[in-house]
């Protein structure tokens, strides 16, 4: 179990905002498009509820420090969504623990994998999905956004 974890609200939306837009910050090139391609985010709670899946964050000393949420995508496969973690709480085990905690949920919902896209550029992060099982598929998809991103498709299957 993570530590200050608890069900994401439309009051988390300013700081999920932040993390995201931070994390962004630390990439050349790489920007927050609220009213583009990251135009989910004022709505990300109900967003996640209205698909079916779920979003939480991790609160520490009154602080959102992480996020994540999740989703189905078709009858065997949940996708993995928005994991961020603030700079300053990376290190403590959260992004292993948001991870783990989405394949479990997704797995009591009767899924066979976890799906996710990662930014090309998101390095850290690809480590740390491979480590927990995931597996690149080969699959790319570009976003056409003010970023130019391109990401990468990951799977885990949960058999």
């Amino acid at each position: 179990m993570v530590e200050g974890l608890r069900l994401m609200s439309h009051d988390d939306v300013e700081a999920m905002i932040r993390i995201v837009g931070a994390a962004f910050a630390e990439y050349p090139g790489c920007v927050l498009d609220l009213p583009g391609i990251d135009a989910d985010l004022p709505e990300l709670p109900a967003r996640l509820r209205d698909a079916g899946g779920e979003g939480w964050v991790v609160e520490q000393e009154g602080h959102i420090v992480a996020m994540v949420g999740w989703a189905p995508t078709d009858e065997g496969t949940g996708e993995l969504k928005r994991l961020y973690i603030d700079a300053a709480a990376r290190g403590q085990g959260l992004g292993t623990g948001l991870v783990g905690m989405v394949v479990d949920t997704v797995r009591s919902w009767g899924r066979s994998q976890v799906e996710l896209w990662s930014d090309t550029r998101f390095t850290d992060a690809h480590r740390l999905y491979e480590r927990l099982g995931f597996v690149r598929t080969g699959e790319t998809r570009e976003l056409h956004d003010p970023s130019n991103s391109t990401e990468l498709h990951f799977i885990r299957e949960l058999g």
